[in-house]
């Protein structure tokens, strides 16, 4: 079978990839709207949302894809190189260098799910998504952590954040310093994330008629969504350790919007309001590598008593309105910056892959 290329799909990517950089890129982070923010611990705002809605697009694009050995494990190296890339700039320490980070987690479910769907079925990957938020559920809230117990899932006392200490050492994130968003134990519901988008794909690409695969999404999603609210009662929402319930609840919530995607733009035929997303879609890993390379660039040139980010802030955005507004004015022009970048390499045919 060709691979597949759904416009729907470039589209929600882009969408997302959007977003990604928005909540990114504030002007600055002492001024912004609670909704541009991640939760403090249990919880979801709309930003919690974007990296499992990423990760869930990745899914879905490996049976679309048809990929081959050679290519996913090449593929997997370069993202989990990039990642590496941001983290050690500029100074690559390696005693200190954080290992886990987005592109490095990408990269390992993008390689668990791919050999999964070269080697296995449908319906084996089912199994196994099951499995793997069945088992972290229970690991999490189970198994005792030494020096505090069983079951508490505050920042530093659970199973996760223990690991990545032991394992990890200096190498997690330097701001949490006692847990990581992106450690390893909390990789493994992350999979089942990229896992339910597969499993989405495989949907798509049957021959049922398109009405039925929307509606499909669509029931999925609603049950998701349900079943993520009600783990919750037992197994807090919580981004920074992706616990199952999060994992379920935001792979519902793609699954709705994926589907409104798939009706509006492959039943409907509305495919114009779709291509400023769909420009941003067809380029995303390049786009979120360079807009966080060159966000981070802007922060190591000194300009005065601060550096170049903050310069451009305080002059050309600052006196204009109230900081969480001006802040919010600079993160929207930081996406339309890329956006024009992204449209030039649209334009051009050029598709950059990893």
């Amino acid at each position: 079978m060709p691979p597949l290329r759904l416009r729907s799909l470039d589209a929600f990517r882009g969408l997302t990839i959007a977003a990604m950089v928005l909540v990114n890129n504030p002007g600055t982070w002492v001024a912004v709207y609670a909704p541009l923010k991640h939760a403090r611990w249990h919880g979801l705002t709309p930003t919690d949302v974007i990296f499992p809605f990423f990760l869930f697009i990745v899914g879905v694009a490996i049976p679309l894809s048809q990929p081959r050995p050679g290519r996913v494990l090449r593929r997997a190296a370069v993202i989990f190189a990039l990642g590496i890339v941001l983290n050690g700039l500029p100074g690559f320490d390696w005693a200190s260098i954080r290992i886990p980070g987005v592109l490095q987690r990408i990269a390992v479910c993008y390689l668990v799910a791919a050999v999964l769907f070269l080697t296995t079925g449908w319906r084996t990957q089912a199994i196994v998504t099951a499995a793997l938020l069945l088992g972290y559920w229970a690991a999490m809230t189970l198994v005792p952590v030494p020096g505090y117990g069983r079951g508490d899932l505050g920042p530093e006392a659970n199973l996760a954040a223990w690991l990545d200490r032991g394992l990890l050492g200096p190498h997690i994130w330097r701001v949490a310093r006692v847990y990581d968003p992106e450690g390893i134990l909390s990789t493994v519901p992350a999979v089942a994330t990229t896992l339910v988008g597969m499993l989405t794909g495989w949907w798509v690409q049957t021959a049922r008629p398109p009405r039925t695969i929307a509606a499909g999404l669509a029931l999925a999603g609603a049950i998701g969504t349900t079943l993520g609210a009600v783990w919750s009662v037992w197994f807090p929402v919580n981004k920074a350790l992706w616990t199952s319930s999060y994992a379920v609840l935001t792979a519902g919530l793609a699954l709705l919007v994926f589907a409104a995607c798939y009706a509006a733009i492959e039943i409907r035929g509305w495919r114009r309001w779709a291509t400023p997303f769909v420009v941003l879609g067809v380029n995303a890993l390049a786009l979120f590598f360079l807009s966080t390379l060159v966000a981070h660039v802007l922060t190591l040139i000194h300009v005065g008593d601060g550096h170049l980010q903050k310069w451009i802030f305080e002059r050309a955005f600052a006196p204009w309105a109230a900081p969480v507004n001006a802040s919010l004015a600079y993160a929207v022009g930081y996406v339309l910056v890329w956006w024009g970048g992204m449209w030039l390499l649209y334009r051009a045919g050029v598709r950059v892959r990893a």
